[in-house]
């Protein structure tokens, strides 16, 4: 049995999360070139203004929230029903990275990161099902990281988060799968952002925020569940998993020169 697909993004209502920069900003303006309705939501009002400005009259709709914040989501769901009287898209992009490793751990940046990278996705998962299982269809779409395969330096606190999300998108599919909603589980290797333009070492296999879009509107057009890219690295990281842990480390440390 195979989830369902898109076999276009025209006219589909689509609530991007985390739409104001990098991989969320490419995909809400690829949305939009597509003919999608877009809900641009982030914490910052003026980029998605900026964005907006580019589409057709009433095709953006501006929401500014917090995912950390129950209120703001809550109300930025209501307000998106009552102006378009249904969702059939969630993509799920905001985050946070911050660079941590056990020398300089702080428990402070590790629940901020839990609360925007996990519980973020989850509060705004547990909004948007009742009206998709009603429905029996929609599309759930969460973007992770190949950070949550397994440990990597600098990601203490990001890679469990992605983790997380990861375990929470295999259950998501599960359950929803014959309920007619699919899941797409969105798993970037390095794409140039704001958030990795913080690493400070060599990262393989980088890519631009609009090739990232692009895989992943592709993926939820053809119904993926796992979306994973850039290919190359991606596929390499999942081989890793899969080793004894003596190997694993052995190889991480010789080829990640951090």
């Amino acid at each position: 049995m195979k989830q369902k697909g898109i076999d276009s993004f025209t006219d589909k209502r689509v609530w991007v999360i985390g739409a104001s920069s990098g991989i969320g900003e490419a995909c809400a303006r690829a949305l939009l070139l597509e003919g999608s309705r877009v809900a641009l939501s982030s914490r910052r009002r003026d980029r998605l203004n900026a964005i907006a400005k580019n589409a057709r009259t009433d095709q953006a709709l501006v929401i500014p929230l917090d995912v950390t914040n129950q209120d703001q989501l809550t109300q930025g769901y209501e307000t998106l029903l009552k102006t378009w009287g249904g969702l059939d898209v969630l993509l799920f992009v905001s985050g946070m990275y911050v660079p941590l490793r056990a020398d300089s751990f702080l428990i402070g940046t590790a629940e901020q990161t839990i609360e925007a990278n996990l519980l973020g996705p989850m509060r705004s998962v547990a909004l948007v099902l009742p009206e998709m299982l009603k429905a029996h269809a929609g599309h759930i779409a969460i973007v992770g990281s190949v950070a949550g395969y397994s440990g990597l330096p600098k990601a203490l606190a990001y890679g469990p988060s992605k983790a997380g999300i990861i375990n929470f998108c295999e259950t998501l599919y599960y359950d929803l799968l014959p309920q007619g909603v699919s899941v797409h589980m969105i798993s970037p290797g390095f794409v140039a952002t704001e958030a990795t333009a913080q690493n400070d070492f060599e990262m393989p296999a980088l890519i631009t925020a609009k090739e990232a879009a692009s895989e992943i509107l592709e993926g939820i057009q053809n119904g993926e569940f796992d979306i994973h890219f850039p290919k190359r690295f991606s596929r390499f990281l999942k081989f890793l998993r899969v080793l004894p842990y003596p190997l694993y480390f052995w190889i991480v440390r010789r080829f990640v020169k951090i």
